[in-house]
């Protein structure tokens, strides 16, 4: 598992690192005890911050997904499908935008779109995770979320991502890539995670401090 620091905001420089990032290129495998062989995630990212308020007034603004336009860097915001809003088992239809300059040469979804994503964890002043959703409504071992924790008077932000498998996206991406062009690819694309991370708790930062 490797390990890099990513800060593509300097003024987040001693608020915000990321933990770790192993890439699917260099995915370790391990033996179960029944033989099975297990390989590591394709992606598994983790970030934090911390913040001065307390995990009961930073849980509503993280688990609301429709604000999301105001922190995530490709996320414009959304509705929520299914379910009451920000429950277990809720469904939120997601509005993206994204530009030509990342990762470039690669085949990565561009311009507007719509992703669904299925929260899978809902713990006020704990945890919220939600889970995409492949183009027929299963969901995808692909789980974003935030976890809080309490840090004296101030409260310390996880934020994180894991791809388990890839997905219905990431393999229709690398589908037609060599070997050599795929290990570029999920090391340029961990690194866009990494800075997504960072980018978005510097944004959850402002939009608390406004409070």
């Amino acid at each position: 598992m490797g390990r890099l620091d990513v800060t593509p905001d300097r003024s987040l420089t001693a608020v915000a690192r990321v933990v770790s990032i192993p890439g699917m290129a260099d995915r370790d495998t391990s033996t179960t005890r029944t033989g099975l062989v297990r390989e590591a995630a394709v992606f598994q990212l983790r970030a934090e911050i911390v913040l001065p308020a307390e995990p009961s007034d930073i849980y509503p603004v993280i688990s609301d997904l429709a604000r999301s336009g105001e922190w995530s860097p490709e996320c414009r915001g959304g509705s929520w499908v299914d379910g009451r809003p920000s429950a277990l088992g809720a469904v939120f239809r997601g509005d993206n935008l994204r530009g030509p300059e990342v990762v470039p040469w690669a085949p990565v979804t561009r311009g507007n779109w719509s992703t669904y994503a299925e929260v899978v964890a809902a713990e006020p002043g704990r945890t919220f995770r939600w889970a995409m959703r492949d183009s027929a409504g299963a969901r995808q071992d692909s789980v974003w979320g935030f976890d809080i924790e309490a840090a004296g008077e101030h409260s310390r932000l996880i934020h994180h991502f894991r791809m388990g498998e890839p997905t219905e996206g990431i393999r229709r991406i690398t589908s037609g890539m060599t070997e050599e062009e795929r290990r570029t690819f999920f090391g340029e694309w961990s690194r866009k995670l990494a800075d997504d991370l960072v980018f978005t708790l510097g944004r959850i930062r402002d939009a608390i401090g406004r409070f």
